[in-house]
């Protein structure tokens, strides 16, 4: 087990050095992709503080409690889109051409080859600057933090990317059978959409089904919510216990459709 780990992670870095040396091959390119996403975080933090120039808060969050929220969001968002975004958009593209046949035919697991085999480097920094927000968010805050809250941050950082990671999973297998995955790839972007906003701006409102489908049925506003709970001071013990059940869960469903949809494939031979 721990061998086949090594042998993923050898694989996967050199497939990342591989994708680093494309993107540099085309500089201008990569310096535009980068200023854009700069850009987008400048946008969102202006936004947020003109909002929080008129109220002090929103659902229960403070300025700089929300200010973290969205450093977050895009630390998290920046390591979906940088890791496989590109990679599940490109699914449907093999399955049209049967190019699928190839990487099927490969002594390697499918969904690791279908989906990690590219990174795109441009979307890489929003994930450093993502957590500078997080950490200026903190320090306008104040106060001690309390230690326990940095393992609970990080696990269920994790836990959120893999259960967007699931979403996104799932989106990517219907291409099987719809072969051209536009909508699907819009309905992640609703997914995302949601996940940018705090699930306790949907109680006591009429969307507030809304709030408890995507909490505990789709639970994609758990993503970004549990860990920044977790850090300033919001944590509830009850919604870390339900996102672990949940990236589980979600991780598993995922992989059992995708090698479904697999199944269901026919190959360019067929």
């Amino acid at each position: 087990m721990v061998a086949s780990l090594i042998k993923y992670a050898r694989m996967w870095a050199s497939l990342g050095r591989y994708t680093l040396a494309r993107e540099l091959s085309f500089r201008g390119n990569f310096l535009v992709k980068i200023s854009v996403e700069i850009l987008w975080l400048f946008i969102l933090i202006a936004f947020f503080s003109t909002v929080f120039g008129r109220t002090k808060s929103i659902a229960g969050w403070d300025e700089w409690q929300y200010m973290f929220f969205v450093g977050c969001f895009f630390a998290l968002n920046g390591l979906i889109e940088t890791l496989f975004l590109d990679n599940c958009n490109e699914f449907a593209e093999l399955v049209r051409t049967g190019d699928l046949d190839f990487l099927l035919l490969k002594p390697i697991d499918e969904q690791f080859l279908i989906t990690c085999r590219r990174i795109d480097w441009g979307c890489a920094l929003n994930i450093p600057m993502g957590f500078g927000v997080m950490g200026y968010s903190l320090y306008k805050i104040g106060g001690p933090v309390d230690p326990l809250s940095i393992p609970i941050f990080l696990m269920t950082f994790v836990s959120g990317a893999a259960i967007a990671y699931s979403f996104m999973l799932t989106l990517t297998s219907l291409s099987v059978w719809m072969v051209r995955n536009q909508s699907l790839m819009e309905m992640w972007w609703l997914f995302s959409s949601l996940a940018r906003y705090p699930r306790e701006i949907f109680v006591g409102t009429w969307a507030s089904p809304i709030g408890v489908f995507f909490t505990f049925f789709l639970p994609i506003l758990l993503v970004v919510n549990v860990p920044s709970q977790a850090m300033v001071g919001l944590l509830d013990w009850r919604m870390v216990g339900f996102t672990l059940i949940a990236t589980v869960l979600c991780l598993g469903a995922s992989r059992a459709f995708f090698r479904f949809a697999l199944k269901s494939y026919r190959s360019a031979s067929s």
